[in-house]
């Protein structure tokens, strides 16, 4: 049985300017000194405009094929996708997408930084709880969104 699963790429699209909004606030006003501090980064550093262009571009086509890969990840939770069943209340969908994708690539991968990339456990705690609050949010857009 194969899946069908459709797209909704307006709320992909939105799904990833939320990461960017949260990424924002959760690396700036929130935990930006903290950050920057555990990163070994000067508290007077500023980035250039050239330096900040480039990065806010890459965050951006990240940020999308985060939201583009979740979308799939939020549909195949569904039942009637797979024609086997009523679907569940939304939130299910976008919640467990969200927790599972942060639980499974996205913490081994702090965990990998933290072991080999001498990060520490502090950035590993700001990066972790950062990424699953912008799944979450995500996969909600996504799930309720369709």
């Amino acid at each position: 049985m194969v899946p069908f699963i459709h797209l909704n790429y307006s709320a992909v699209f939105i799904a990833a300017l939320a990461q960017m909004v949260i990424g924002f606030l959760w690396f700036g006003p929130i935990f930006g000194k903290v950050w920057a501090r555990e990163m070994g980064k000067p508290a007077d550093f500023r980035p250039s405009g050239s330096e900040m262009l480039r990065a806010t571009v890459i965050q951006l086509v990240a940020a999308f094929l985060i939201a583009w890969v979740l979308a799939h990840v939020v549909n195949v939770w569904r039942p009637s996708v797979w024609g086997v069943g009523q679907d569940g209340p939304a939130w299910t969908y976008g919640f467990y997408a969200g927790f599972f994708v942060w639980l499974g690539f996205f913490v081994p991968l702090m965990l990998s930084a933290l072991a080999w990339g001498g990060r520490t456990w502090k950035l590993f705690f700001i990066d972790a709880a950062g990424n699953f609050i912008l799944l979450q949010v995500s996969g909600m857009i996504l799930a309720f969104w369709r």
